[in-house]
């Protein structure tokens, strides 16, 4: 199994919002994941499970890929991730490190819509459509 197919697998085992299965079959056991943004590590897929398990909109998220790129054990993912009853959608950029058939380290970043600044108003068209997340 290659490292685009472990990634896959993982994010085929989040659709199922099992979260405790995707992290105990494809997080190594020193499995080690950061969200720089916030500063928060998770360490071990013990840890991955319980945040994942505590955020809201139990079962009905969604997780589709946007862009896979792969460089031998280093994978990076673009995934829309959606909650409709919870009226979410954002994008989550992943760096992803396999080694041993697993993930063994993440890097993570869920950016946030903004809106265009005014100095930009008169030099970029807005479309929705073509910039759909």
């Amino acid at each position: 199994m290659n490292s685009t197919d472990i990634v896959r697998g993982f994010w085929e085992a989040m659709r199922g919002n099992d979260f405790t299965l995707a992290a105990e079959r494809w997080l190594s056991p020193d499995y080690i994941g950061l969200w720089p943004q916030s500063s928060e590590v998770i360490q071990g897929p013990a840890a991955y499970a319980r945040v994942n398990n505590a955020f809201p909109g139990r079962g009905d998220w969604r997780f589709e890929e946007r862009a896979l790129l792969a460089d031998g054990a280093r994978v990076v993912t673009d995934m829309l991730i959606s909650n409709a009853p919870l009226e979410v959608e954002i994008h989550a950029i992943t760096f992803h490190e396999t080694r041993d058939g697993l993930i063994h380290r993440q890097t993570e970043y869920w950016p946030d819509r903004y809106p265009r600044p005014d100095w930009r108003a008169d030099l970029l068209p807005v479309d929705p459509e073509i910039a759909r997340w």
